[in-house]
Order: structure tokens, then sequence, then C-alpha cells
């Protein structure tokens, strides 16, 4: 079996010659520490399509991570502290709560957002012990905002060019690892664009650009990485995303790491030609607009929405940290 330089992760995404019963989870191998650690694949995961570094400056819906590090790390601070001073913010994202109030005024507040305290656990301690990758535009920014005062989150760990040492060419990947960036690539896309336009314009709008921007935009992506990228769920609101008796199966064993409280893994599902990865969508309170309960979650006027773009409505009634859906992400070995 071939090695690989970065680590198969939960959370998040996604597919033998024969049908198996039970899925095949996949393992990766790792070479170096740095790239080992599982917080590292639990970011990019779970924090990258907000938080990627390779957004440019412009079009960020939130701060790169390395500017979070910067303002949640002080000198002298230990691992624990760190890692309680992060996970403090997860449990209250609140205007009181940030050490960030410049993104807060940029770019609103971070919606709440149910994880397994381990995840974060991991991807603070991943944070604290290595250097974390900066867009290319974050020093030139951090000195016309703070002058040459320290604080490029260099201070545990070599400082190295992580972009370029970390990258994998997408033949080296393993399916697993392919299909899990082709997915969250496409995630970043429609999140990046969901969000702005519930932040700048509302839930209504947002509601009316899924229904016409959606696909177009997931098979941009589909083009770019050469493969089939489909969502699908057992509660469609479009009646095109509903799930098949074959790939149902993949879905239930998500609900069921979901309930277990296990960190999700890509599923691989393999022909002699063909490979299917699967991986997860989990709901959070963005979601909950749009896909929570009527006249509480979800206004009146998104109601009216939906009923009109979606008279056969199936996709309401979720809470935080539910099973929506999944990906399937179909490409030719």
């Amino acid at each position: 079996m071939r090695s690989f330089l970065i680590v198969l992760v939960a959370l998040t995404t996604i597919l033998g010659c024969k049908e198996s019963k039970t899925p095949e989870l996949i393992v990766v191998k790792s070479q170096s520490s740095s790239e080992s650690h599982p917080g590292k694949k639990l970011m990019e995961t779970n924090c990258y399509v907000c938080h990627n570094p390779t957004t440019d400056h412009d079009s960020r819906i939130g701060p790169p991570m390395i500017a979070i590090k910067n303002h949640y790390f002080t000198e002298g601070m230990t691992k624990e502290e760190f890692v309680s001073s992060i996970q403090n913010w997860i449990d209250n994202p609140t205007e009181d709560n940030s050490k960030m109030p410049g993104a807060v005024r940029r770019f609103g507040l971070m919606p709440k957002q149910i994880f397994p305290k381990e995840t974060i656990r991991q991807i603070s301690e991943y944070m604290y012990e290595n250097d974390i990758e900066k867009p290319e535009w974050f020093d030139a920014h951090h000195k016309s905002e703070h002058g040459n005062q320290r604080g490029n989150g260099m201070g545990h760990g070599k400082m190295k060019h992580s972009k370029q040492q970390a990258q994998l060419n997408s033949e080296e990947k393993s399916y697993g690892e392919r299909g899990l960036e082709y997915a969250l690539s496409t995630k970043a896309v429609l999140g990046k664009n969901l969000m702005g336009t519930i932040q700048k314009k509302g839930t209504v709008t947002a509601l009316e650009f899924c229904n016409e921007k959606a696909y177009p935009l997931t098979d941009s992506m589909a083009i770019v990485h050469n493969a089939r990228i489909k969502r699908f769920t057992d509660q469609p609101r479009n009646p095109e995303n509903e799930i098949s008796s074959e790939d149902l199966q993949y879905l239930t064993t998500f609900k069921q790491m979901l309930n277990d409280n296990i960190e999700f893994q890509p599923i691989v599902k393999e022909d002699s030609q063909e490979v299917n990865v699967y991986y997860p969508i989990v709901t959070n309170s963005m979601c909950l607009q749009c896909h929570g309960t009527p006249n509480e979650t979800i206004e009146s006027e998104t109601l009216k929405t939906i009923a009109r773009l979606y008279p056969n409505d199936q996709a309401k009634g979720y809470n935080i940290n539910q099973l929506r859906g999944i990906w399937k992400v179909t490409f030719e070995k």
C-alpha cells in the first residue's frame, strides 16, 4: 500500500470490485509528525470552508486559521490554556466572548456549531504545536494592521512553507483523500457563496440562490476535478437530491457514526473502472434558517419561499448536528 502525507479525517467525507454489506472505511498512513497529526485533517475538514488559507482577502467569509491562532495564543500560554480558550469560543460564540472584534465587525458572528470536544481538542493542539499555513497576503495585511510586532503564530515549530510541502498531486493521494478533497472544495464554493449571500442579503435571497445556483456551482467544480459530484438525502427538498436505495446504506452508516460520536471517515467503494467516495453532510445553526423548525428557526417569509420553490419539500425539522445527507463523488481509476 502506498504511503501518504495527509491524514484521513473525520468529520467531515467519503468509495471493491465486489459489493460489501459493510462499507469499507479508509485508513491512511503518514510520514511526518506534523502531517500525521489528526488535528491537521480535522482542521482542514471542519474549518476550511470558512477559514481556508487559499481564499483571497476580499472574497473571505471568515478569518484564516493563522489569524485565529494569533489572537487566541499569547506568549507563555500552555497548550491546555490554548485548547480551553478555543473550546470556550466554540461553545459560546458571542460578540462579548470573541477575541477578534475586527473579524466580528467584518464577517459577523460565527454560527454556533456542535463538534465533539475531542475534535476541538485535536484541532487546537495541532494549531498550538505547529505552524499554520498563511495566505499569501497575510504578512502584508498583518504588518499594515499591527506594524512590526511579533505574532505570526511561529512560536511552536520551525517556519515552513506548509502549502508547498504538504500539497500532494491528486494522483498521489488515496481514493478516499481524493474524494474528500473534491467534496470539500465543492462544499467550500457552495458555503462561501451561500453564507456570503445570507450575510449580505438575508435568508430568503440565499434560498433563491440555492434554487438557481447550487447545481451550476457543483457542476462547475465537477468539471474542475473531472468527476461527478452529487449531494443526496433521505429528506429531499429538491426531488433530484433523493437518495437511491443502493446508497442509503452509506447514509445509514454515517448516521450511526454520528449517534456513536465516532469521527467521520470517507467510505470508498470501487469497481474495475470507477471509484465512489461518500462523506456526510451535517447541520449547523446556519442550516436551521432553512431546514429547522417552522416559525421557530425558519421565519414565515422563508417558509413561503420554500413552499413556492419546493412544493414537495421534506427537508424541515432538523436540529443542530444532525445528518442532512451525503456527498457522492465518482471518478475514474
